[in-house]
């Protein structure tokens, strides 16, 4: 992988500490995007199996924040300023995935206890939202990969339909106009809650990174870009099943 401002690759064909930190800051955005997945299909059909995986993916992001920390801290005196701008992103961006991490692991843990007991409808958009958050940091990923600033902009665009699911579901649990006796609100709310975090931190990301390879206000950044978030989630969804159906 390549990135601006990045080393050549040395002679001896290892990657610069530099390179390495930055692969491993995007190895970390893919960490991540995996447990949401194993959140999604974990909660859709109760496996606990898929629990377990978030809880693995969550010690690999803690294990990577703390060696990107310890790295950044040696190299970032040895390297270009614009490189150390890049490495000060790693930093930020392994704050709020270790993050992440812990809200998919407490997710987990409520879904385990609860995920068999829930109302087929809490079922649906609680996986709805996890999947969604799977779409973020799949876009979070490859948007620091590649520099891409239509992805950044999904990502923030998909931080409204979280809040809208978020609301969704606390209406539904706390306001309750039907008086519908409902079931495991508590861990309901709690899950959606954990969910709706998760995605902010994802929108942090996103704003991140349109800060840092247009150097614009993300206010600025949105403005060049216009195409509706529902369009580009189907886009999203179908591509993903496709892959499914061709890895089968």
């Amino acid at each position: 992988m390549n990135f601006p401002g990045m080393s050549t690759v040395p002679s001896n064909g290892r990657p610069t500490p530099y390179a390495h930190l930055v692969s491993e800051t995007i190895r970390a955005c893919y960490l991540a995007k995996e447990a949401a997945s194993c959140a999604a299909e974990g909660i859709a059909t109760g496996a606990r199996a898929l629990f377990e995986s978030v809880r693995q993916r969550e010690a690999e992001l803690d294990a990577l924040d703390r060696e990107i920390d310890d790295g950044v801290t040696t190299v970032i005196t040895q390297v270009s300023d614009t490189q150390a701008r890049e490495l000060l992103a790693c930093m930020k961006f392994m704050i709020g995935l270790e993050r992440i991490g812990d809200l998919l692991l407490s997710f987990a843990n409520a879904a385990g206890a609860s995920a068999t007991r829930l109302d087929p409808q809490d079922t649906r958009d609680l996986t709805v939202m996890a999947s969604l958050l799977e779409k973020m940091l799949s876009d979070v990923a490859e948007a620091f990969e590649k520099r891409d600033m239509s992805r950044a902009v999904t990502i923030l665009r998909a931080d409204a339909e979280m809040d809208r699911l978020r609301n969704l579901i606390f209406s539904r649990h706390v306001e309750n106009p039907e008086g519908t006796e409902r079931r495991e609100t508590l861990q309901v709310l709690f899950m959606t809650q954990s969910l709706e975090r998760a995605g902010d931190h994802a929108k942090n990301l996103a704003e991140e990174i349109c800060h840092f390879v247009s150097g614009h206000t993300v206010r600025h950044v949105l403005q060049t870009y216009g195409k509706p978030f529902e369009q580009m989630l189907l886009e999203w969804l179908r591509e993903r099943d496709e892959k499914k159906v061709a890895r089968s």
